[in-house]
């Protein structure tokens, strides 16, 4: 009888310790801490039909990037130039779609807007992916080279063709193009329909008494505010859409192939993993035309929605794409970390940025003040992870 208790008393610290290591679960914590601060603090206003549907934007689309910068740290580089690549390519695209596309090939729609950048940031992906494997160089130094070369490359060339380093008034293409739609307008209005069709249920066959409480009426009132937010909130921006195939094919990728495999071994020892068979150089490319292709997306996701592109897009993204893969649980050596654990630190950080929307009273500086403390004890408890995983080497 003792050792069975014994026994299981065993299996339950184990099945503990597993979890523990997970490199989602500080992540997951946060989240949870945050997301109930928020609530009470701004009465549950940030999580209305218009408040969620606000912070589901900033949270895909700091997901979509952190995404790529997550995958590229877990195999032990780093990708500074993701904010730069972001501006080039939402002016590339808004350029074709205002002048015509390059080479005298005509007029350009969505797609092949779309097409024509993605090539040109695969490229440059390419490019620096190859530099980095080919010179030995640190990614740090290359991709802040490319930060600076980028963002100055596109200032100054756009200025040159266009005059100046925005451009506007668009037509909305989502009107007209199925292409544009599913990457600049609206996803899961079933969501926004059940919710209003709730409501509007609630109040159709709500039996009024000849005297209605304080309570009551005040409750009646909120149902009616809900109603008419609902009634114009019709969807979740379609880079939600994104954010979730992205993070599901990464997901995929890592947990369920020999793709994944190479990835992490290669961030934990690219000696070994290289001896092994992994082909190291291949899958740091790979993953640095990862990086340019979601800041890609971010960025066409961008275009699409406001029918406008500026050269200064994307800025400092690059510094909040590897601070939300920190505090998701990805180790600043490599070789550790999870899709799901970046999802929970974009939730996190994107709340905390919208907050000031919702809580007026708070000075928006604190954002920054709660996203360097938060990402320093992100630091020493990955350390600590880091640690107990390899012995404390």
């Amino acid at each position: 009888m003792a050792n069975a208790s014994e026994s299981d008393r065993l299996v339950e610290e184990t099945r503990f310790q597993r979890l523990i290591r997970r490199p989602e679960i500080g992540a997951f914590i946060v989240m949870i801490v945050i997301i109930i601060a928020l609530a009470i603090a701004s009465e549950f206003k940030a999580f209305n039909a218009l408040g969620l549907k606000n912070n589901i934007k900033i949270i895909a689309q700091y997901g979509i990037i952190a995404i790529g910068a997550a995958l590229l740290m877990i195999a032990g580089e780093f990708d500074l130039s993701i904010g730069s690549m972001i501006g080039f390519a939402g002016m590339s695209m808004a350029l074709m779609l205002k002048w015509g596309l390059p080479f005298g090939l005509g007029e350009a729609t969505p797609f092949l807007a779309f097409v024509f950048t993605l090539v040109m940031t695969l490229g440059l992906g390419w490019i620096i992916g190859t530099i980095v494997v080919r010179s030995g160089l640190s990614s740090f130094i290359v991709t802040l080279g490319f930060l600076f070369f980028l963002r100055g490359v596109t200032e100054v060339a756009f200025r040159l063709i266009n005059q100046s380093t925005q451009v506007s008034g668009l037509p909305d293409y989502k009107e007209e193009s199925w292409f544009a739609n599913i990457l600049g307008g609206e996803v899961f209005g079933w969501f926004y329909d059940g919710w209003y069709g709730i409501g509007s249920w609630v109040t159709a066959n709500w039996e009024f008494p000849e005297r209605l409480s304080i309570e009551t009426i005040n409750t009646l009132a909120l149902l009616n505010i809900n109603r008419r937010l609902e009634q114009w909130v019709t969807g979740f921006d379609a880079r939600f859409l994104w954010f979730i195939i992205i993070g599901a094919v990464a997901y995929y990728i890592l947990s369920r192939t020999q793709v994944g495999n190479w990835i992490y071994a290669t961030g934990d020892n690219k000696e070994a993993a290289r001896a092994n068979g992994v082909p190291v150089n291949r899958v740091k490319i790979g993953l640095f035309m990862f990086t340019a292709f979601c800041a890609t997306m971010f960025a066409a996701c961008q275009v699409f929605d406001t029918n406008t592109s500026d050269a200064a897009k994307g800025n400092l993204m690059e510094l909040f794409a590897i601070a939300i893969a920190v505090v998701g649980g990805t180790l600043m050596t490599g070789g550790y970390g999870s899709v799901i654990g970046v999802a929970f630190g974009a939730i996190t950080v994107g709340l905390v940025a919208n907050a000031v929307f919702f809580i007026p009273a708070i000075d928006g500086a604190w954002f920054r003040v709660f996203l360097g403390a938060i990402l320093l004890a992100a630091v020493f408890a990955n350390e600590r992870i880091r640690k107990r995983i390899t012995g404390g080497i």
